[in-house]
């Protein structure tokens, strides 16, 4: 049997062909392996999954005993802080260098059960912090449109392999803009769901309560494809939402009468080429009967400073378990505390000591009020401007990055400018909201043409909608996924 001769990229098509018999689960893996090896200086995989051929071949078997699989066949990766069994989990770090993992996060094991084959583990920023994909222990993933560029963090490999065409899907985590961010820099789909809506049981903590897994895609029908797979309630998790699923990408007519609220506070910092990309959004959605306006959320200028002092005290809190005695790595150190100095010294980058050390700070005797209780409040003030904006628009929208993809090295050294680059998404996570990055046009730089992001914003459990006008804006040719022109190989 041969690989399907349509389009390689779609989700979709691949499924169909393997369903139909045109094609095998194995074929297919075997030809995403090919990719990997070829675009292995991307650097976008941390390891590839030793028990994929197995997976493989139950597929076949379970479509021969006539089961159903909604993803036959379909070879993905998924991001290296999700537990599969059997395999290593590093999160990017050193510290989980050799974990492998005993059980299957829920959200995986869908995939499994749905007749997916994992191909392997995505690079990331260690233990998903960071804004570029440089903080990984294993190196920094490097963008397929312009390898002397960060692809955007935390899901960096997530979004580069689907970006090179290596896999037409993967599943990424956001905890304040780091499934939408790389899948803007790289140019293709990435949704960050409503808190809940996908279970977080597996996936290995960085923010309990702004974490959510998502899926980065090429189109708005593997996006739903994913997301009917996925979503849904999971009683091993207790924020798992009781909302079925009912994704499916829309068309022109879902713009109609569409009411679109623009972030006023958004429009201000952004390169130029940006701001042109945005505003050739607003054109074609006001040309498909939408109607734009702007809206402003005061609140939201304190959006960066909140997230930090809300994600950094929960980051210092779920990492301290990792301290060589129990879990981690360990460093012998003569006793019991020099072993668990030098087991976090070593074992821990320095992007992940300094949210440990002023999350740690933050939640000090004499400054919890003053800093993570204080947070706690303003968070409450967004979620609030957010919900009085919905009562008048039915989207909001904002660039997803102030700027395409910049130079590696170029943000390492200033980690408040790096930090700033989360300006547009940490809201989102903040109020739980659901959001999506579509990839909606270029801007020049240096000669190259790197990918630029919009983000649509929807009210809490209307991810389907966001969906559904992904698909319409496609079908008036507004937003496209283009295949990255190239990578080292």
């Amino acid at each position: 049997m041969s690989l399907p001769s349509t389009d390689p990229h779609s989700a979709a098509e691949l499924v169909r062909t393997v369903q139909a018999g045109e094609t095998t689960a194995a074929a297919l893996l075997a030809a995403a392996r090919a990719r990997a090896e070829a675009a292995s200086g991307l650097n976008a995989l941390i390891s590839l999954n030793d028990h994929a051929d197995e997976q493989a071949v139950a597929v076949q078997s379970r479509l021969a005993a006539g089961e159903s699989l909604p993803l036959a066949g379909l070879p993905m990766v998924i991001k290296d802080n999700l537990n599969l069994n059997g395999t290593r989990t590093t999160c990017g770090s050193r510290m989980l260098e050799h974990y492998v993992s005993p059980y299957t996060a829920t959200a995986v094991q869908r995939l499994l059960d749905a007749g997916a084959v994992i191909v392997g583990k995505a690079n990331m920023d260690e233990f998903a912090m960071g804004s570029s994909g440089e903080s990984s222990a294993f190196g920094p993933t490097l963008n397929p449109w312009d390898t002397s560029r960060v692809t955007g963090g935390t899901s960096s490999g997530s979004a580069a392999v689907v970006a090179a065409g290596l896999v037409p899907v993967s599943l990424g985590s956001d905890t304040g803009g780091s499934v939408r961010q790389p899948a803007a820099l790289c140019g293709v789909y990435g949704l960050k769901p409503t808190y809940g809506r996908v279970s977080r049981y597996g996936l290995v903590a960085h923010a309990s309560s702004l974490d959510q897994i998502g899926p980065v895609a090429r189109s708005a029908a593997d996006l739903a494809l994913l997301m009917n797979v996925i979503a849904g309630h999971d009683g091993r998790d207790a924020t798992s939402l009781d909302a079925p699923p009912a994704f499916a990408a829309g068309t022109p007519e879902d713009l109609r009468g569409l009411r679109v609220g623009v972030i006023t506070e958004s429009l201000g910092g952004n390169t130029a080429g940006v701001s042109a990309v945005l505003n050739a959004t607003l054109d074609a959605l006001r040309g498909a009967g939408a109607s734009v306006a702007e809206v402003s959320l005061p609140a939201l200028k304190h959006a960066i400073a909140t997230y930090y002092l809300i994600s950094m005290p929960e980051a210092s809190s779920n990492l301290a378990r990792y301290d060589g005695m129990v879990y981690g790595s360990r460093e012998p150190g003569g006793d019991v505390l020099g072993s668990m100095t030098r087991t976090r010294e070593r074992g821990f980058g320095r992007e992940v000591q300094r949210r440990i050390m002023i999350g740690t700070y933050a939640l000090s005797s004499g400054y919890y009020d003053a800093y993570y209780s204080k947070a706690t409040r303003v968070r409450r003030l967004i979620a609030n401007e957010f919900s009085a904006a919905f009562a008048d628009f039915n989207v909001l929208v904002t660039p997803t990055s102030p700027f395409p993809a910049f130079r590696l090295g170029e943000k390492m050294n200033d980690p408040l400018t790096m930090y700033a680059a989360d300006v547009d998404t940490v809201a989102v996570n903040l109020a739980g909201l659901p959001a999506l990055s579509v990839p909606a046009g270029f801007e020049e730089v240096d000669g190259k043409r790197l990918p630029v992001g919009v983000q649509f914003i929807a009210p809490a459990l209307q991810d389907e909608l966001l969906v559904r006008i992904a698909g319409g804006l496609e079908g008036i040719g507004a937003v496209r996924a283009e295949e990255a022109p190239g990578y080292a190989g």
